[in-house]
């Protein structure tokens, strides 16, 4: 079951080697999923389950939400619910996927011992894609990604985001290449995400 991904991201834009391409998106290799890995390595050829909408999470991400903002106090600039299940309506991994913005991702002392004292372990650290730390959650199951102030990446996952939630052509168009992609065999979650890349990128260019 597909509850604890190391690398995943929020709207499966994330890609290496044609970072700048929009044609053609390339995902990230085993040697690149394993270096920014931090602790045990990635688990291997899970299922990935899509669960039909469940209205308990958005009350997940409130509690997280919570707990974090209490944790770091002024240090947690911006928290946002991204990914499939801040959409309603929408399919997802059940896992909230959350955007935690702090004034310096790489001073890891200063954010990441108040999150593993609630309960969170880093668990990725991509120095090379926007200094993006990620951190494992559990209660409720959340992936908190951590980004440095006016990263263009937040933009882009807020904007397919609302996208989605306005747009019930295009969120049937993703729910259905997610239950595709889900259904086959993935030696590491995050190929399923660089999977998503294409339908992201074509959902994006239609977005506002």
């Amino acid at each position: 079951m597909a509850s604890d991904p190391y690398v995943t991201t929020v709207s499966g834009t994330k890609h290496r080697g044609d970072r700048d391409n929009s044609e053609g998106v390339t995902g990230m290799s085993d040697e690149e999923i394993r270096t920014v890995s931090v602790g045990q390595p990635p688990p291997q050829y899970q299922e990935i389950v899509i669960s039909e909408y469940d209205p308990i999470w958005p009350h997940w991400f409130e509690s997280a939400a919570f707990r974090i903002r209490e944790a770091l106090g002024d240090k947690a600039l911006q928290i946002d619910h991204v990914g499939s299940t801040s959409v309603r309506g929408l399919p997802a991994k059940p896992l909230i996927d959350i955007n935690l913005v702090v004034a310096d991702t790489t001073d890891e002392d200063a954010y990441v011992p108040p999150l593993e004292a609630i309960g969170y372990e880093l668990r990725v650290r991509e120095p090379d894609w926007y200094e993006h730390r990620m951190l494992r959650g559990f209660d409720p199951p959340v992936n908190l990604h951590v980004f440095n102030p006016g990263c263009e990446e937040i933009a882009k996952m807020l904007r397919f985001r609302d996208h989605l939630r306005t747009n019930a052509e295009d969120r049937e168009l993703y729910a259905r290449a997610k239950r595709e992609l889900a259904a086959q065999e993935w030696k590491y979650v995050q190929n399923y995400a660089d999977a998503k890349s294409a339908v992201v990128q074509e959902i994006l260019s239609r977005a506002g």
